[in-house]
């Protein structure tokens, strides 16, 4: 096989400090016109530094092409697909972009007295009746500013609920394909943690939930669809056990991409769950945040949402604070605001059949993806997948070529990665997730790639071992890197 190599047509960028030149500024202004002020004597001389150690001197012109180069070495969803599996990565409407940036709505102070903010409590309201009617449920808050802060505000929900019913339990049950923020949650709202194991078609094992199913259980957090794009068709049977048993059930709506329009969860007996806005419905996902992790529930859990709540009083919309049974506030003020801004401004553009064809069309992409990856890589697990399928690299490793060496071998070929080595049921997994916004041609691209990757390493294992090529950075020692991060610059 020839390797081919590229060659770069712009240099490596060194660092803004490393361009430094004593003396260079990146401004020039005239003489002043007016006295001059000491600022030492205007603001205090322990307010006043007279420069910043290490602060690097360079030009305008070398600070525009700098950030402009840098900016052209990223990844993003403007200029392809992310395959990561379990985070959702599609491309999200301008338009909602462009909603949220409306004067009114940006520049909202969350402070203005509630006569002048009847526009944005309204827009609350109506997301928060419109994810009741999607989910099933009765009711919504908005408040938890992301899916990991949305669940822990179910947990306590479900503590409070059991603390009225005088029966606050001590355990909760977690399946071993959850999403690792399961656990952690359960941990942090006071819970012991124990694993529910998976069947041979990665679904509950229901023998194994009944045998950890004592009155010290209080609720079993499920992903449905779970982490390896599997329904849980036995979900209302499991629903009916906890039910059966005085436990809850609990669902992480981190998937719910492969349901909205199809299938409410309310209606196969969830409790409470919660949605990512920046996974579903249509927030940007990644650089940090800001997220959006509303959470839904039943009637009898109503009592017990995050306050405040808006109520209607003559026609007028105020924050409710009189909620004695109340968990308490979880979030300043009301929650992400651009964030919920965007999600509904995505939901009455879609409308019901809109939202029910976009899933349609997950589900659809993930086969496609699925079927032609099924001769290539090992799929551990036969059941049908939905949104997203997880294969793992049992072929390739036989050969000496691994999960994280095909992702970065994938760099070559213009991709971001899959999502690597999860979920951890699956040794070696490669777990892939195309979303509804990609057209044919974009994943048949995918499909390529890792279809030759495969080839690659059945014919040359050493090219896709030591992959990326094309790169400007090689590998770095993610160890290391993990363990010993270097976060801070020094000069010399």
């Amino acid at each position: 096989m020839i390797r081919k190599v590229r060659t770069h047509i712009n240099q490596n960028e060194p660092l803004l400090f490393e361009r430094s030149s004593p003396g260079k500024k990146a401004y020039q202004l005239p003489p002043l016109d007016v006295p001059p002020v000491d600022p030492a004597a205007a603001l205090g001389a322990e307010n006043v530094r007279r420069e910043i150690a290490g602060f690097p001197e360079v030009s305008e012109v070398e600070i525009i092409r700098h950030f402009t180069r840098l900016s052209t070495w990223n990844y993003a969803i403007d200029l392809g697909l992310y395959p990561l599996g379990s985070c959702t990565m599609k491309y999200n409407p301008r338009v909602n972009e462009y909603v949220a940036r409306i004067e009114g709505l940006a520049q909202a102070h969350p402070y203005q007295p509630e006569q002048l903010a009847q526009g944005a409590m309204r827009i609350q309201v109506c997301l928060e009746e419109l994810l009741a009617e999607i989910t099933g449920m009765d009711a919504v808050t908005v408040q938890p500013a992301a899916g990991a802060h949305g669940e822990l505000t179910g947990i306590l929900l479900v503590r409070a609920l059991l603390e009225s019913r005088g029966d606050a339990r001590k355990k909760v049950l977690i399946p071993d394909s959850a999403h690792g923020t399961n656990p952690a949650t359960a941990a942090i709202a006071g819970y012991q943690v124990e694993s529910i194991a998976s069947n041979a078609e990665g679904m509950v094992d229901l023998a194994d939930l009944e045998r950890h199913l004592d009155r010290d259980v209080a609720a079993l957090m499920v992903t449905n669809p779970n982490t390896l794009g599997i329904f849980e068709r036995d979900i209302a049977r499991v629903s009916g056990l906890l039910h059966s048993r005085g436990a809850l059930l609990y669902m992480d709506g981190a998937n719910m991409n492969a349901l909205a329009g199809l299938a409410r969860p309310g209606d196969f007996g969830i409790d409470v769950m919660h949605l990512n806005l920046h996974k579903t419905f249509s927030t940007p996902h990644g650089g940090g945040g800001p997220g959006g992790g509303p959470v839904a529930v039943k009637r009898e859990f109503e009592p017990f949402l995050p306050v405040p709540r808006i109520a209607k009083d003559n026609g007028r919309l105020h924050y409710d604070y009189d909620r004695p049974q109340s968990i308490g506030r979880v979030r300043a003020f009301y929650g992400n605001f651009g964030v919920l801004v965007r999600a509904l401004a995505y939901i009455l553009a879609h409308g019901g059949d809109g939202l029910r064809n976009a899933t349609l069309d997950a589900v659809l992409n993930a086969n496609y993806v699925r079927k032609h990856l099924e001769g290539c890589y090992d799929l551990p697990y036969p059941s049908p997948s939905l949104h997203e399928c997880v294969f793992s690299d049992a072929r390739q490793a036989a050969l000496g070529v691994r999960t994280g060496d095909i992702a970065k071998r994938l760099i070559d070929y213009g991709f971001h990665p899959y999502t690597v080595s999860f979920p951890l049921i699956v040794q070696g997994a490669l777990m892939i997730e195309p979303t509804e916004t990609e057209d044919k041609r974009e994943l048949d691209l995918l499909i390529d790639a890792l279809r030759s990757i495969a080839a690659e390493a059945r014919q040359d294992p050493e090219l896709v071992r030591t992959a990326p090529h094309n790169t400007r950075i090689r590998r770095v020692d993610e160890v290391a890197a993990a363990r010993r991060p270097v976060v801070r610059w020094k000069p010399g």
